[in-house]
């Protein structure tokens, strides 16, 4: 019996060819199987791909390149599908490319501190490996016991510590990759700098549009001998956003600095409960790390500042476990919003540290306007906001609302001299609201570039950059808050 028998004649020639070069268990092609993979952690849209193939060996990587080369197939690149801007969305009568089995780390060198690794390897698991050495890999995403280091390299992922230590993109020494031309090729090097163009910095947050991550060489740190968390309360928002561009004035780069305002203190203590100050505005969360001299000494500066921007209640970690006590709740944010509500739309936009207070009153005025709940959590050292807007995917007005609202906070981040991402990447969520950021010549420049890379246009096509015809008519339709439908794309 001809198990592909009932598949569309497009579907039966791509499955048969890659049964041909790869073992039956790598391969995934009926509805069933498939359809865990027809979105990523943005799961407002969904698709079903043509296949899904989870290679074991970068030697299965090129063949499957090469296959779909030939056959003129989209690759849609993905890794532990925790990305939140839909760039692991599969496209119409393409293929998925799980790297996920690829999770060897290969090497872990104390004395170069680094380690190199394949892609499918976790984010925490890498700090694990490294931990026996007194080391640990710095970016830490809220998905890192998840998220995976090839993911992290395709968005150039950030986390609470990327203030101090830097996101992916300073992390990361080399990238070894397959292009879709079924060349194997590598980025960077494990010297300190490489000769040619820094394509390096290219390849990390290309969100899969130009490459296929094969192995990965990351920089360890030596982990600091103590950390202790400074969490001050503020009766204003705007006094919070000022309390952080006075310690960058004053001259500290603390190891984390974020804010959470009040509706978001209050959803995380009740998921968490670890005492936070539920009649606080905002909640800052401050950290130092170094010798115990070093943080004492930057703990003391830090306090001086918060007193001095209105802080009503400053507080500071005395142990270890009320370190991460202080810290849990901010890491669970996103679940807790989940108790809240049946849906939440987690946006990603950045502005320059004096507008975080303008941007949280305007996302408070646009409650109003769009009729629902939004809770605020964000890197506050650099301005990284993630609002959380909260609605029912069963009602498809809301999620209209909720989408009209995403798009308007993003329009307002550019207009506060910010931009529409921030570590999420832009894949489809966000890919109007490149047409309000930059110019049709830029969109043009930007798509050189991905042409470089993939003059085929099929790896993740038609994510990221928007075309100029695109642009276009999201601006003869733009309305603000409004976003550009997605033809044939099934929502919830």
């Amino acid at each position: 019996m001809n198990e592909t028998a009932d598949l569309s004649a497009r579907q039966r020639e791509v499955v048969q060819a890659l049964q041909a070069a790869l073992p039956a268990h790598c391969l995934l092609y009926r509805e069933e199987d498939t359809v865990a993979y027809e979105c990523d952690g943005l799961t407002a849209w969904r698709r079903l791909p043509l296949a899904v193939v989870l290679p074991e060996t970068e030697a299965q990587v090129l063949r499957i390149v090469q296959i779909c080369r030939r056959l003129a197939v989209p690759v849609v690149p993905r890794g532990a599908g925790t990305g939140l801007s839909g760039g692991a969305l599969p496209i119409r009568e393409g293929i998925v490319v799980s790297l996920a089995r690829l999770r060897t780390i290969v090497e872990v060198d104390p004395y170069a501190r680094t380690a190199t690794v394949q892609p499918g390897v976790r984010n925490l698991a890498v700090s694990e490996a490294a931990a026996p050495y007194g080391l640990y890999y710095a970016p830490d995403p809220s998905s890192q016991i998840a998220c995976t280091i090839g993911g992290n390299v395709s968005e150039n992922s950030g986390g609470v510590h990327c203030l101090k230590y830097g996101l992916t993109v300073h992390n990361v020494l080399r990238v070894r990759a397959v292009t879709m031309d079924g060349e194997i090729v590598e980025f960077g090097s494990l010297a300190p700098d490489a000769p040619g163009l820094d394509l390096l910095a290219v390849t990390i947050g290309s969100e899969g549009m130009f490459a296929l991550v094969t192995e990965v060489t990351v920089r360890l740190i030596p982990r600091p001998q103590t950390a202790r968390v400074v969490m001050a309360s503020f009766d204003d928002v705007v006094k919070g956003g000022e309390a952080v561009a006075g310690i960058i004035a004053a001259g500290i780069v603390p190891a984390g600095l974020e804010m959470m305002d009040k509706p978001a203190v209050r959803a995380v203590e009740d998921f968490v409960h670890v005492g936070y100050d539920l009649d606080a505005a905002a909640i800052l969360l401050c950290e130092a790390d170094g010798t115990p001299e070093e943080v004492a000494d930057e703990i003391a500066r830090t306090t001086a500042v918060l007193r001095e921007r209105g802080a009503t209640r400053i507080q500071v970690s005395r142990s270890e476990a009320e370190r991460l006590e202080f810290w849990s709740g901010r890491k669970n944010a996103f679940p807790a919003a989940g108790r809240l509500s049946p849906d939440y739309y987690c946006m990603d936009g950045t502005v320059p540290r004096r507008s975080i207070g303008p941007l949280l009153a305007c996302i408070h005025d646009m409650e109003e306007k769009y009729g629902l709940r939004c809770i605020n959590v964000f890197h506050a050292g650099d301005g990284n906001m993630h609002p959380l807007i909260l609605f029912d995917g069963a009602d498809p007005d809301e999620w209209r609302r909720a989408e009209a609202f995403g798009a308007d906070i993003l329009e307002t981040c550019v207009e506060l001299g910010g931009t529409v991402t921030g570590e999420h990447g832009v894949g489809i969520e966000k890919i109007n609201s490149m047409c309000v950021q930059f110019s049709p010549e830029e969109s043009d420049a930007f798509h050189a570039v991905k042409c470089a890379f993939d003059p085929a246009g099929l790896l993740n096509p038609d994510k990221g950059i928007p075309t100029r015809a695109r642009c276009a008519e999201y601006g003869r339709l733009h309305v603000r808050g409004n976003r550009l439908p997605h033809p044939e794309l099934p929502r919830f």
